[in-house]
């Protein structure tokens, strides 16, 4: 670190906090942006936690470090961390950089303000009504009540919510008292937080039933149907049944449409984790896969903080939207998605998404031209999933111990891949298979390059085991 005066603090001198500012930006276009996205620079900089430690120098002293150190501690933190706007970035749901997304999460940190009231958010007020206004309409609603939710573990404990406070609105004031013993139904290719918005509602993991999925992960309507009954019969109440488009590892798509037909028969709420797969709403060629999707917050969860949402306002006090969350302050969300929306229009995003189906079918018909991969299922959305078969296991399946050694593949891989920084690439167990690497197809910037690289660079790494 260079040894200069300390910058003590940076309150009452505009020009000051603007020229830090502008470096930071500097550096942000320069590390993040500019390089982040380059393919000739690694993904990572892997380091052990305990060296990691030491070069970020992580203590916070009593007294303030000069401005070349904080720039320094910027380019730090930036040199270390994940770029996962990298082209190579394959390893989550979420991958790249959308310059116009950016820029609406540096107004919206810029302004600082909080989503609970038109008083003090008016402009994102009246913006999110209009994206969720437009997000509705592609779902085939005219009409409805939404919020931005921090993702979708948060997502799924508000429907929770929110279907237990339909059947039993007493519950708001009573609590479990008032409830008897309920039951949820899911597939087991459900997101784990569904387990745990049961557990943090009270419920009780217990009360979360669970119903088989087919070879492909969708949910089999018929045993959803047999586990209700089953529920019934040992005295349990079902309220709720949550249907998932768009699976965390298979990327599967219930059949929504069986689905609404077993809860309308027996008047249970319907409720669909579209968080992966809600953006095929977006393609016309491709959102039939969430068809019979189109078939309370305020009530549920206001609490009317006489400090916030006065009713004798100057204004229209139906805007105050804070009352409908759990939380008291709320970031805003929706200048992100406003912003990218104005500029790449419908038609942009439509694009978007059928360029990953696109890319996703392309990496599927590679794999199959070369030896050593070997798809776990043809993919139905943009999780291309499939095993990497090493020199020494080819012509092997039969062996007894081919899956125990198969599965040691992907770790040992995932760790070469990350340590030289070439790619990043999930894997994981499912059911009875053993490790697999689940490629997610979701930047936007990714070309055929891209997959082909993905395709060497395992071959290049692998070609020893």
């Amino acid at each position: 670190m260079a040894d200069s005066k300390p910058l003590l603090s940076l309150d009452g001198d505009p020009a000051a906090a603007e020229a830090l500012l502008q470096d930071v930006f500097g550096i942000v276009v320069d590390e993040v942006i500019r390089k982040g996205t380059s393919a000739s620079e690694k993904v990572c900089e892997w380091k052990e936690p305990e060296e990691l430690k030491q070069l970020l120098d992580l203590e916070l002293r009593s007294e303030g470090e000069s401005q070349e150190q904080i720039l320094e501690r910027c380019r730090a933190v930036i040199r270390y961390s994940v770029k996962t706007c990298h082209p190579r970035f394959f390893n989550q749901l979420f991958s790249g950089l959308d310059p116009h997304a950016l820029a609406g999460r540096i107004v919206t940190e810029s302004l600082n303000t909080s989503q609970y009231t038109y008083e003090i958010a008016p402009v994102f007020v009246l913006m999110e009504e209009e994206v969720l206004k437009k997000l509705r309409a592609l779902v085939g609603w005219s009409s409805g009540d939404g919020v931005f939710c921090p993702g979708g573990s948060i997502s799924n404990m508000y429907a929770m919510n929110l279907a237990r406070y339909q059947r039993y609105p007493d519950c708001k004031q009573r609590g479990l008292r008032a409830l008897p013993p309920l039951a949820l139904f899911t597939s087991k290719e459900c997101h784990y937080s569904i387990k745990k918005g049961a557990a943090f509602l009270g419920l009780g993991t217990d009360s979360v039933r669970i119903v088989q999925a087919d070879e492909r992960g969708k949910m089999i309507p018929e045993d959803l149907e047999q586990q209700i009954r089953l529920a019934e019969a040992e005295g349990a109440v079902p309220f709720l049944v949550s249907a998932t488009s768009g699976t965390t590892v298979l990327g599967a798509f219930d059949p929504l449409e069986a689905i609404a037909d077993v809860c309308q028969r027996h008047g249970l709420w319907l409720h669909v984790d579209a968080a992966w797969g809600g953006s095929v709403l977006l393609s016309q060629t491709h959102r039939h896969l969430l068809d019979g999707i189109q078939n309370l917050l305020k009530r549920c969860h206001g609490s009317q903080a006489s400090y916030l949402f006065q009713q004798d306002k100057f204004y229209d006090v139906t805007l105050d939207t804070g009352d409908k969350v759990v939380q008291c302050g709320r970031r805003v969300d929706c200048l992100k998605l406003w912003l990218m929306w104005k500029a790449q229009g419908g038609q942009g995003l439509e694009r978007r998404v059928d360029q990953a189906f696109a890319l996703a079918r392309y990496l599927a018909e590679e794999l199959k031209k070369r030896e050593g991969f070997e798809l776990v299922m043809e993919p139905e959305f943009v999780n291309v999933c499939f095993w990497f078969v090493p020199p020494s296991l080819r012509g092997k399946k039969g062996s007894p111990d081919y899956n125990e050694r198969l599965a040691k593949v992907a770790p040992i891989l995932k760790e070469s891949m990350v340590k030289k920084g070439s790619m990043m690439i999930g894997y994981q167990p499912h059911g009875t298979r053993g490790n697999f690497f689940r490629m997610v197809v979701a930047n936007p910037a990714l070309t055929r390059v891209d997959m082909d690289f993905l395709l060497n660079e395992l071959e290049q790494l692998g070609q020893d085991l």
